[in-house]
């Protein structure tokens, strides 16, 4: 989710058609991409106390501490016409995370993170015309089908979580486009997260008076907002200084591969061989129609 307003910053440094991923870039999308997951599952740690809601209000104001440092945005220079977008980026921004955080809270890390990444993978099926797009998407199709089969421990409120995650990522990218259009550099993402930390100010006022934060679930929340939003933020941005855009699409295929392998290890959620079958579907889906995308045409 990270690298919406990455790339609209590092949209100064266009890479050439005939650059090659350096191993430096390699290694940083690798980190981002771990970091990202890292700091999901860490805040999760924080939930028992703080709360999902608690953890997305923290992220929040961590993000909007980075991006402004790196954004500075001019705010009484902004028009109506500019300010509409970025509310509903900052309404979307809060949303996307709660809904993920609340996802991974009720059927796992790598679960919600797959459900989530429907959202950009649909944004780009529906961009295209081609064939191999139409088989791209009805795997992916079979593959959210069997994560939501029915079971007798199904929660379908995490699932539906995990939906609305993707309806936000995806509105995300879309008003992305629109602000970065409307106004220049990474100020209409800062602004954004700016809205949206000043939002949920009385939510952490709240649980920090409903449920006082330990020592060890602050440092957690905290942590998932320097690992899940500032590492992968400034990490995106040298990458697409070095990394062609569509080897960057590629590689963060393999976020929802991470977040499961991340809530394996760390978290200890196992998952059965129809859940691992139907991510890899997802994943598999996404890389056939970028590694494809540039044949152009019916294939």
């Amino acid at each position: 989710m990270s690298s919406a307003p990455a790339a609209e910053a590092a949209s100064a440094f266009p890479t050439g058609p005939g650059s090659r991923t350096s191993a430096a870039g390699v290694a940083a999308m690798l980190g981002s991409g771990l970091s990202n997951q890292i700091g999901a599952a860490t805040g999760s740690l924080a939930f028992p106390v703080l709360g999902p809601v608690g953890v997305v209000a923290v992220r929040q104001y961590v993000a909007a501490a980075v991006l402004l440092a790196v954004g500075r945005p001019a705010l009484r220079g902004f028009t109506r016409h500019q300010w509409r977008p970025v509310v509903l980026l900052a309404v979307v921004f809060g949303t996307m995370n709660l809904s993920l955080y609340t996802a991974i809270d009720r059927v796992g890390l790598g679960l919600g993170v797959t459900l989530e990444f429907l959202g950009p993978l649909a944004i780009a099926l529906a961009a295209t015309r081609r064939r191999i797009d139409a088989v791209c998407a009805v795997v992916a199709a079979a593959g959210v089908v069997a994560l939501m089969r029915p079971q007798p421990t199904t929660d379908y409120v995490g699932m539906a979580a995990g939906l609305l995650g993707a309806v936000c990522w995806a509105s995300y990218i879309l008003l992305n486009r629109t602000v970065g259009r409307r106004i220049p550099g990474a100020q209409g993402s800062a602004a954004a997260a700016l809205l949206s930390a000043v939002t949920f100010l009385p939510v952490g006022l709240y649980v920090v008076l409903r449920h006082p934060p330990t020592v060890a679930s602050l440092g957690y929340a905290v942590a998932a907002g320097v690992l899940a939003s500032a590492v992968p933020y400034l990490v995106d941005l040298f990458t697409l200084r070095h990394v062609p855009p569509a080897a960057f699409g590629l590689f963060m295929s393999v976020n929802p591969v991470l977040a499961a392998l991340v809530g394996w290890i760390g978290l200890g959620q196992g998952l059965g061989w129809i859940d691992g079958a139907a991510i890899g579907a997802v994943v598999g889906a996404n890389v056939l129609s970028l590694a494809t995308s540039g044949r152009g045409g019916g294939a």
